[in-house]
């Protein structure tokens, strides 16, 4: 049976009232159910409205912060720091970008970091604030409270899968990277466990350190690969440590504190091109590598080699124009929660 679409400015309405009608701040609301279905348009689906029902417990037993500012630790014009007093990370993330992109326009760079901040889910639906001002930005972040990720050569998990994303301006459509530190994400693990199936292939260790496509692993003492798996996994681990110190270590708050409850430490970091060699020159360099990737030849098996970010770009414009498919059961399972908070069903296309 073929999931029903929604239109998406009504599921993102929707979605908006239901956070709101949970308590959330209306600018708090917004954000967050703005981006969650950003990230079901784009194809994110792990990290779109799924995330719903778990952020609506958080909210009501007090996890999240509903309303508020960050507060200020320092702020030097060009580099920031913010407490996030574990407001929502869909808003943080937003106003950090906001902040990061008119700054960069006067110092041609700007990083914000902040601690304490709560689950920012995608980082792909915040990239295009930036590029879309002709900025690239670069947005990481990681999870001080979990710990599903062991060091390479170690099974004792140490860090989370840490993701980190690059938005890049060029002459067209903007290159769009969003990758993790860990060959799959925790969100995935819980999906594959709730549906009884395993990963297609052996991305995660038990206890003991055996490979595994079992994603109970993950929740039983186990550990996700960092990517790269077990052949080269120092290169996930590298790219961990780095985001691990861009993030916690720039915002003085993370696993050295021993926090509880879920916590995100993220940082976001904007350049101006205009600043350095100059806006032309940039686009006409990133107009050449987009152009040479496109013209590659494809590998068996391959129709055509695409640009990171540019197959969830044309999904998001097809869900503009013809509505957002839902993960099969995501709406099964928020549509209760929405109704006995007042929020009335919202009707398919």
């Amino acid at each position: 049976m073929t999931e029903p679409r929604y239109d998406m400015a009504a599921l993102t309405r929707w979605a908006q009232d239901v956070f709101t009608a949970a308590g959330l701040g209306r600018a708090q609301a917004e954000a967050v159910g703005r981006y969650l279905v950003d990230a079901d348009a784009m194809g994110h689906d792990t990290h779109g409205l799924g995330l719903a029902t778990w952020y609506l417990d958080l909210i009501e037993n007090g996890t999240v912060t509903k309303d508020g500012t960050p507060k200020v630790v320092s702020d030097r014009g060009a580099a920031v720091c913010w407490d996030g007093l574990r407001l929502p990370g869909a808003w943080l993330t937003d106003e950090a970008m906001t902040l990061a992109v008119e700054r960069a326009a006067e110092h041609g760079t700007c990083t914000v970091a902040v601690g304490n901040a709560h689950h920012i889910g995608a980082h792909a639906v915040y990239l295009q604030k930036a590029t879309d001002a002709g900025m690239m930005v670069m947005l990481a972040s990681s999870a001080p409270s979990a710990a599903t990720v062991a060091p390479f050569g170690g099974i004792t998990p140490v860090y989370s899968p840490d993701p980190v994303a690059y938005g890049i301006p060029t002459d067209g459509d903007p290159i769009l990277i969003d990758i993790s530190a860990s060959i799959t994400t925790n969100n995935m693990a819980k999906r594959l466990v709730a549906e009884g199936r395993d990963y297609p292939h052996e991305w995660l260790m038990d206890a003991e350190g055996t490979p595994s496509r079992d994603p109970n692993v993950v929740f039983n003492g186990g550990t996700v690969l960092p990517t790269g798996g077990l052949d080269h996994g120092q290169k996930g681990y590298g790219l961990a440590l780095t985001v691990e110190a861009v993030t916690q270590g720039l915002s003085g708050i993370g696993r050295a504190d021993a926090l509880s409850g879920m916590n995100c430490s993220f940082t976001v970091q904007v350049m101006d091109p205009e600043a350095f060699g100059g806006r032309e020159a940039f686009l006409r360099q990133t107009g050449w590598l987009t152009a040479a990737c496109h013209a590659s030849t494809p590998r068996p098996g391959v129709e055509r080699v695409r640009l990171p970010g540019e197959a969830a770009l044309k999904r998001r414009a097809q869900a503009e124009s013809g509505g957002v498919r839902l993960y099969p059961g995501i709406m099964q399972g928020l549509a209760p929660r929405a109704e006995a908070l007042g929020v009335a069903p919202l009707d398919a296309i």
